[in-house]
């Protein structure tokens, strides 16, 4: 996988991130659901399918692992290559995947954040990294991770609505505010930065944005609008 990784790594982690993306814009709760979590199983055996191609007990063993859901095997696995060579961002990948599908995000957090050291020109990774950090109770550190990816290169839909999850996690409305609409710039269609919206305008009283918010939602995705409703802004 490395070699084919180090030619094509956009396409690789893009394919995690777009997946990831499209189940949390389908309802998933980020601070329940892992970034990594959502993946399907053998995302990871095929990424690590050109890890060598003489190489198949390695690919058999990665396999096995992780059609037993062993995240600790798998995790293990990772530990032991890296212990040949930390440099080795394809393992940095595997060990935060592992670590998050065993609950363990404070370790996964770590994982990632040596993936974004190793290949920080891409913005998956800081993606992985930020969610990881929120799901460790770590939000202030999310929203500077993000915002130093932002400073790299133009952010995503997911890293904008990320962003504003992390600063509704600080109780941080305004900004909040600022990221959800920045995802909506880039995706009108994005349910959930809709969600967030409103639900940030009616903790501020903004209720022209709450209600705007709203009727994108039932045409989107009713089942958010629902709750959406359910914290409507007191009338002044």
């Amino acid at each position: 996988m490395s070699r084919w990784l180090l030619a094509y790594p956009r396409r690789a982690l893009a394919v995690a991130a777009t997946v990831a993306a499209l189940a949390v814009a389908a309802g998933c709760t980020p601070q329940s659901a892992f970034l990594m979590g959502l993946l399907p199983d053998g995302t990871v055996s095929a990424l690590l399918a050109h890890v060598d191609s003489q190489n198949e007990p390695l690919k058999k063993l990665v396999y096995d692992l992780e059609s037993r859901k062993d995240w600790n095997g798998l995790a293990k696995l990772a530990d032991d290559n890296l212990a040949i060579n930390r440099n080795h961002a394809d393992w940095w990948f595997i060990s935060g995947y592992a670590h998050t599908e065993a609950k363990r995000p404070g370790r996964a957090a770590d994982s990632f954040a040596n993936l974004v050291r190793l290949a920080p020109d891409e913005p998956a990774n800081w993606t992985l990294l930020a969610q990881s950090l929120r799901d460790s109770k770590q939000p202030q550190k999310a929203v500077q991770a993000i915002n130093t990816a932002h400073q790299l290169r133009r952010g995503t839909p997911m890293s904008y609505y990320l962003l504003g999850e992390s600063y509704a996690d600080l109780d941080r409305d305004l900004p909040a505010i600022s990221a959800y609409r920045e995802a909506l710039q880039l995706d009108g269609e994005f349910a959930k930065a809709w969600f967030g919206l409103g639900r940030a305008s009616a903790r501020l009283g903004r209720t022209a944005d709450y209600e705007s918010a709203l009727k994108s939602l039932n045409r989107l995705d009713p089942k958010l609008a629902k709750e959406l409703v359910a914290l409507r802004p007191a009338s002044r």
